[in-house]
């Protein structure tokens, strides 16, 4: 398993909500992956699950994956979160 916080970045030219992007992006991957803001852990492959937690740019998350591609899981989730 790894574990990753991540500071969400998107600038001007993204979307000012991430979250159907980020369910995309972990629905590529076999792994299971999470997110977590606070108390508040979500399936990252589940969009009303992210909807629930809602992040924003400026929100700092925890992202956890665990399986055979996790790697390769948080570093496109960096990728697209930090991107500026």
């Amino acid at each position: 398993m790894i574990q990753k916080v991540i500071k969400v970045e998107v600038n001007a030219g993204m979307e000012d909500r991430p979250v159907p992007t980020c369910v995309q992006i972990a629905s590529q991957f076999e792994s299971s992956i999470h997110i977590a803001i606070g108390s508040k852990k979500v399936n990252a492959k589940s969009l009303l699950g992210m909807m629930t937690i809602g992040f924003t740019a400026g929100d700092e998350i925890e992202v956890m994956a665990e399986g055979t591609d996790e790697a390769q899981a948080i570093a496109e989730l960096e990728k697209y979160l930090t991107a500026k």
